[in-house]
């Protein structure tokens, strides 16, 4: 069995993952290369900067609609135990 606390740190652990997510486009102005970096280099090389940053955008909102939703069935199921 998980121990009590674990229930209480679920919702703080996962909304921190999911801002670590949000927040992982601005390394890109410290120069990683991610999936921001790559939309802008696609962008330019066919002058298409909308479509590709609306690519990444719907790429971010599902990553984090996803672990949202993970996030869910995992406190209803700490909530359960205990």
């Amino acid at each position: 069995m998980l121990p009590q606390a674990v229930r209480v740190a679920v919702p703080g652990l996962s909304n921190n993952f999911v801002d670590i997510i949000k927040q992982s486009s601005l390394a890109f102005t410290l120069g990683v290369t991610e999936i921001m970096a790559v939309a802008k280099m696609e962008g330019s090389t066919n002058l298409r900067f909308l479509e590709s940053f609306t690519a990444v955008m719907i790429v971010y909102w599902l990553i984090v609609t996803v672990f949202n939703y993970l996030q869910k069935l995992l406190e209803r199921w700490l909530s359960r135990m205990y």
